[in-house]
């Protein structure tokens, strides 16, 4: 969607809220829409990222892609990497306190970020900033001055907090500062409008109050859902092994998403496209099928390319659907300890996660040799031969 392609407020309103999981508030981005219609200047929409791991799964992109929609408007986005508040780690939705971060850390996990999310963002209209920019200088009067616009009681209120005391869990003093870093990055960008995920909710809301201390008009929150991973139970998260990470193989991505269900199809079509949510209506309609083939060449063609979503597809319809070699089938000698014992075969060739893994798959008939099932332990290989364990090949030559 294009910028002259929308004519209403109402209508650029639809196309914002889309995805969102929270609003706070709409009349005040409607008022602040239409000011910049009127004056053409462009609203400041920042969201904050603590490099804290180095790879962005699919659950990230949902908050970015939802900055895309802003830049579509023609807005200004800010993607604030947060060098400083990362070295203090973010409390949200943590029982324990977090080890602070390294600065090599944080700098070789900020590079990898810059370049993953301009496979969304447009970097001619992308701000990238630091926020140790203007938290370094800092004096301790500063802080003391900037700790005074809130109160412990108020911060207590935090569920994160509230949960850790009732738990007698320690809380350590600048886990308590944090919010106060993220709120003076809005100050210093003078904010229209800051995003987060549902859990940043409270960090968001002490952004307004403190640029009202500071004479700012209070930012707009906007929060964005978590995403549930590849289970359609858990949020996505590499730590549960539901992720789709989006520096994976376009191979692997496809495959992953179309392992999803039907039922959360629909909400990754929503949160992880720019499809609006009149045209996802109409797609119920169809084969679910052939909607999430479409899906998953779409994701992949946002981080890859559309020659290699097509390879991809290409690349499932024979190896999965129609059950055929893969194009690309790694070869690999036998391993020297396997001995005529299959198990330690699929073993070695990393077709199997154990040797107990190995015997409940050949006694359940889901190894193939040579395209034939082979349900005996011992095996010697006279020649290269092919073996698929499920949805895994390899050519294995003695």
């Amino acid at each position: 969607m294009r910028f002259n392609e929308i004519v209403t407020i109402d209508e650029q309103l639809i196309y914002l809220k889309k995805g969102l999981a929270e609003l706070i508030r709409e009349d005040e981005l409607r008022e602040r829409l239409t000011q910049s219609a009127k004056t053409g200047k462009p609203l400041r929409i920042k969201a904050g990222f603590d490099p804290t791991a180095p790879d962005l799964h699919l659950g990230h992109t949902v908050l970015i892609r939802k900055m895309k929609h802003f830049q579509d408007l023609g807005h200004t986005v800010i993607f604030l990497i947060g060098d400083v508040t990362g070295l203090i780690g973010d409390p949200t939705g943590r029982n324990t306190t977090r080890p602070p971060m390294t600065r090599e850390e944080i700098n070789r996990n900020a590079e990898t970020y810059k370049a993953q999310v301009f496979k969304i963002l447009d970097p001619e209209k992308t701000e990238i900033r630091f926020n140790s920019e203007w938290l370094e200088p800092l004096k301790f009067i500063d802080i003391i001055k900037l700790c005074s616009k809130y109160t412990v009681a108020r911060l207590l209120e935090r569920d994160d907090f509230t949960k850790r005391l009732k738990e007698n869990t320690p809380i350590s003093f600048h886990e308590l500062l944090y919010p106060f870093g993220q709120a003076y990055d809005s100050v210093m960008l003078q904010c229209d409008v800051e995003m987060g995920g549902t859990d940043q909710k409270f960090n968001l809301l002490v952004g307004r109050e403190i640029q009202r201390d500071y004479g700012q008009p209070p930012q707009i929150v906007a929060t964005t859902p978590l995403l549930e991973g590849t289970d359609g139970v858990e949020k996505m998260s590499k730590s549960k092994g539901n992720y789709i990470g989006i520096t994976e193989p376009p191979k692997v991505m496809f495959r992953k998403v179309m392992g999803i269900s039907d039922a959360l199809m629909w909400r990754y079509w929503e949160l992880l496209t720019d499809k609006s949510l009149a045209d996802i209506e109409r797609m119920k309609a169809e084969d679910p099928m052939t909607v999430k083939m479409r899906l998953a060449n779409t994701v992949v063609a946002d981080f890859h390319s559309e020659q290699a979503a097509q390879q991809a597809e290409e690349d499932f319809n024979r190896e999965v659907r129609q059950h055929e070699m893969p194009a690309d089938i790694e070869t690999i000698r036998i391993p020297l300890n396997a001995g005529t014992s299959l198990p330690k075969i699929l073993v070695g060739a990393n077709l199997v996660e154990s040797r107990t893994d190995a015997e409940r798959k050949i006694k359940a008939g889901a190894v193939e040799i040579d395209g034939v099932k082979y349900t005996e332990f011992a095996f010697k290989p006279e020649k290269a031969i092919v073996i698929r364990v499920g949805k895994k090949w390899k050519r294995i030559e003695p």
